[in-house]
C-alpha cells in the first residue's frame, strides 16, 4: 500500500529537481555492471555514467608517425629568437654600464644622454647579432646532423655544440678553433646532462 499522498512523486520530481533534491535513487542492481575503477561510487546527486569519465586513450591526437616531442627544426625558431632577445637585453645592460662609466665626468645634459643611448644601441645590437649567429649555426648543424644520422639523441646536441664553437672561432687560428670547440663541447655537454638529469635520477624526464 502506498502511503504517499497523490502527486507526491510528481512534486518531488519537479520541485525537488529544481532545488537540487529529489534526485532519482539507484539500487545496487542498477550499479552492478558499472566499472568504478579509481572513482568513488556514483553519487545520487551526480547522474553521470562513470564509463564516460574514464580515459583509456591519450589526451592528444597526433598524426601517424609524429613524435611526441618537438624536433630540432621546430625548436630552431625558438632558440634563435630567444638568443637574440637575450643578447639584446644583456647588451642593453652592458651598454648602460659602459655609458655611465665613460660619461661620469660629464654633467647630465643632452650630449651625455645621446652618448649613453648610442652605447646602449650599439652594445644591444652587437650582442643580439652575436648570440643570434651562434644559435643559427647550432640549429643548422643540429638539423643537418640529425638528418645525416637518422636519429635524435644527445650525440647530435654535443656534436652540434662542438662544431658551432669551432666554426664561430674559425677566424682566430687553430688555438681559437680549439678553444671554441672546447667551449661548445662543455656547454652542450652541460645542457645534455641537465636535459637527462631526471632520467639519471631514475624518473621519467618531461621534454618539450
Amino acid at each position: 500500500m502506498d502511503n504517499n499522498p497523490p502527486g507526491s512523486n510528481g512534486f518531488k520530481g519537479g520541485m525537488g529537481g529544481l532545488f537540487g533534491g529529489g534526485a532519482p535513487e539507484y539500487s545496487n542492481t542498477e550499479l552492478a555492471g558499472v566499472p568504478l575503477t579509481g572513482m568513488s561510487p556514483l553519487s545520487p546527486y551526480l547522474n553521470v555514467d562513470p564509463r564516460y569519465l574514464v580515459q583509456d586513450s591519450e589526451e592528444f591526437i597526433l598524426p601517424m608517425g609524429a613524435s611526441k616531442t618537438r624536433g630540432r627544426f621546430e625548436l630552431a625558431f625558438f632558440t634563435i629568437g630567444g638568443c637574440c632577445i637575450t643578447g639584446a637585453a644583456f647588451g642593453t645592460v652592458n651598454g648602460l654600464r659602459m655609458g655611465l662609466r665613460e660619461t661620469r665626468d660629464m654633467a647630465w645634459s643632452k650630449p651625455r644622454n645621446v652618448q649613453i643611448l648610442n652605447l646602449i644601441t650599439r652594445q644591444g645590437a652587437s650582442w643580439a647579432n652575436t648570440l643570434g649567429s651562434v644559435a643559427l649555426l647550432y640549429s643548422v648543424l643540429g638539423v643537418a646532423i640529425e638528418k645525416a644520422r637518422g636519429a635524435e639523441d644527445d650525440i647530435n646536441t654535443i656534436a652540434a655544440g662542438t662544431l658551432t664553437g669551432m666554426l664561430f672561432k674559425s677566424s682566430s687560428g687553430l688555438k681559437g678553433v680549439a678553444r671554441g670547440g672546447l667551449a661548445g663541447l662543455a656547454l652542450s655537454g652541460l645542457y645534455a646532462l641537465y636535459n637527462n638529469w631526471d632520467h639519471l635520477k631514475g624518473s621519467t624526464p618531461t621534454r618539450y
